[in-house]
Order: structure tokens, then C-alpha cells, then sequence
């Protein structure tokens, strides 16, 4: 450790003499002025924190400038991986909407070009086992929670749900050449 008010007239001399230089120097690789000046704010930063002698370095310009190096290729490599899980997650609901868009086309064309949908529903629900069935109307048709099933039926909420999987399963394979339809009215 160095007598603070010696080391604070050094500190101040080092940060006049470069911070100005090293700024410009990091504003060349990071772009942005403020990126540049925080870089250099933080190596100074860390310079008062540790206190290291100014005057034990033989050649300071190349330790501030090599810290400077370290620092611009951290901040660019956090930066270019910040911008590829971006560009990710852009992409990804990119495909996601193109996805939903024809989705929704074909949805509306299937529903132009099906005469019967609900005769193609009814019998799909009908042919379900009865109990099941049962569930699945007071469910999804009558819109009655789990708990109010259970309750009127005297059954635990378990076999509702495990007959409410079985109901899904069925209508599935049941209308699977009509899965937009399924997933309209079912999910």
C-alpha cells in the first residue's frame, strides 16, 4: 500500500496523461463513445482500488494499453455473443410467426372447404368411451372446472385428469386429418 495522498497525486497524473488516449483508442475497436469512456473508467477504477505504484512499472504506457487490449476484446467478445443469441431468439420468432401465419391460412382454407365440421366434431367426440366422453363435454362443451366434475361425479380430480388425457389422445387420432380443427376447438 502507498501513502494515499502520494498515490492520488500519481493516480491523478496517470489519468490526465492517458485517459483522453486511451479512450480514443478503445472508441476505434468498440464504436460507441460511452462503451469507450466506461472501459477506461473501469480500468481506472480498478487501478485506485488495487493501488498498484505507478512508478514500479517499467514501461506503464504498454500495462494501461495492453489492460486497454483486454478489456476492448472482452467487451467485444460479450457483444457479439449478446448479439447472436439475439439474433437467435429473433430468428426463432420469426419462424415462430411464418409458422402461426400458415397455420392460420390453412385453418381458414380447411374451414371454407369442410361442409360438415361439426358433424366431423360430433362424431369424434361420440366416439369417445363413455365415462370419457362424459368428462370431456362437462369440461371443454360446459366449460366446468376439474374440481366441480369431481365434486358431481364423486370421482378425484386424478381420473379426471387421466380420462381427460385419454379424451385428448382419442380425438387426436380421430381427427388427425383435421389436426387445425382439433387444435381450434380443443386446445
Amino acid at each position: 500500500m502507498h501513502a494515499l495522498p502520494t498515490y492520488k497525486a500519481q493516480f491523478e497524473e496517470v489519468y490526465l496523461s492517458f485517459f483522453a488516449r486511451m479512450k480514443r483508442f478503445a472508441l476505434q475497436y468498440v464504436i460507441r463513445e460511452e462503451d469507450a469512456e466506461n472501459i477506461v473508467q473501469d480500468i481506472f477504477f480498478e487501478l485506485w482500488e488495487k493501488q498498484l505504484g505507478f512508478t514500479s512499472f517499467v514501461n506503464l504506457n504498454g500495462f494501461l494499453f495492453m489492460m486497454l487490449k483486454n478489456r476492448c476484446i472482452d467487451f467485444l467478445r460479450r457483444k457479439t455473443l449478446e448479439q447472436q443469441a439475439t439474433e437467435e431468439m429473433q430468428s426463432e420468432y420469426i419462424r415462430t410467426l411464418k409458422l402461426k401465419f400458415e397455420s392460420l391460412e390453412a385453418l381458414n382454407n380447411k374451414f371454407l372447404n369442410e361442409p360438415n365440421i361439426d358433424t366431423v366434431i360430433q362424431n369424434a367426440i361420440e366416439s369417445l368411451p363413455e365415462k370419457c366422453r362424459e368428462i370431456f363435454v362437462m369440461n371443454k362443451i360446459e366449460g366446468k372446472k376439474q374440481k366441480v366434475i369431481a365434486q358431481e361425479l364423486n370421482i378425484s380430480i386424478n381420473t379426471i385428469e387421466s380420462q381427460m388425457a385419454i379424451a385428448y389422445k382419442k380425438l387426436k387420432e380421430a381427427l388427425k386429418d383435421h389436426v387445425l380443427l382439433f387444435l381450434f376447438f380443443f386446445i
